[in-house]
């Protein structure tokens, strides 16, 4: 085998936290394997003034990196298995699934409030989501929220949250700022009053048609 397997990875920080972390479980597991992270940019990356629903396109955020494992540009691509289209493009398939992680979703305060838990915020208070999920389930908590739309990666957000004075955000753990950050405050939504979205926190990695069977390209 010669030259690097190259994994297809979304630019947020997120996604390429997951990306490099599937990279550095392939070194790990085999020595001297060589492998590449390319950014990609996806179309669900570049429409950052509209809500997700509103949009309605299927595969927001992984059309392009199915089209570049289909050209041969990469081999695979890391992705949130929640964010996944059911339906698995001709010559692709989902080889890998990493362990899950915390699936419960995550209050987080703005750094000069001193709100920590959803039961902390004073009625009308503003809370950014633009997850239909999220927001049902906050109005059938707390009616009385004022909730409104917030989009971006995560450091956009939560700049958002600052700048436009909002009370707190929601957010996926993996996503939340560290919990030993003294900036910012956060607190699980208890998994009883906030249902996780099926499939969060694990990350599948998916084979483009170019990727050789001899390569070890699964982190078992």
């Amino acid at each position: 085998m010669s030259g690097a397997l190259r994994i297809g990875s979304r630019s947020s920080k997120l996604a390429l936290i997951q990306s490099e972390w599937v990279r550095d479980e392939l070194q790990r597991l085999h020595p001297g394997l060589q492998v590449e992270i390319e950014i990609i940019q996806t179309k669900g990356d570049k429409l950052l003034d509209a809500p997700l629903a509103k949009i309605g396109d299927k595969g927001l955020f992984t059309k392009e990196l199915e089209a570049a494992m289909l050209d041969g540009r990469t081999d695979l691509a890391v992705h949130s298995a929640k964010d996944m289209p059911t339906e698995v493009p001709e010559g692709l398939a989902i080889v890998a699934f990493t362990a899950r992680e915390d699936v419960r979703d995550v209050f987080v305060g703005g750094a000069s409030s001193s709100l920590r838990t959803l039961d902390d915020l004073p009625r009308g208070a503003t809370v950014g989501t633009s997850s239909l999920r999220r927001r049902s389930q906050l109005l059938a908590l707390r009616p009385d929220l004022d909730l409104v739309d917030i989009r971006g990666n995560v450091q956009t957000r939560l700049r958002k949250l600052e700048e436009q004075g909002m009370a707190g955000t929601i957010l996926a753990p993996p996503a939340s700022p560290a919990s030993n950050s003294p900036s910012w405050r956060r607190s699980p939504s208890p998994s009883g009053r906030c249902s996780p979205p099926s499939a969060r926190a694990r990350w599948p990695s998916r084979r483009g048609p170019a990727t050789r069977a001899s390569r070890p390209w699964s982190p078992r």
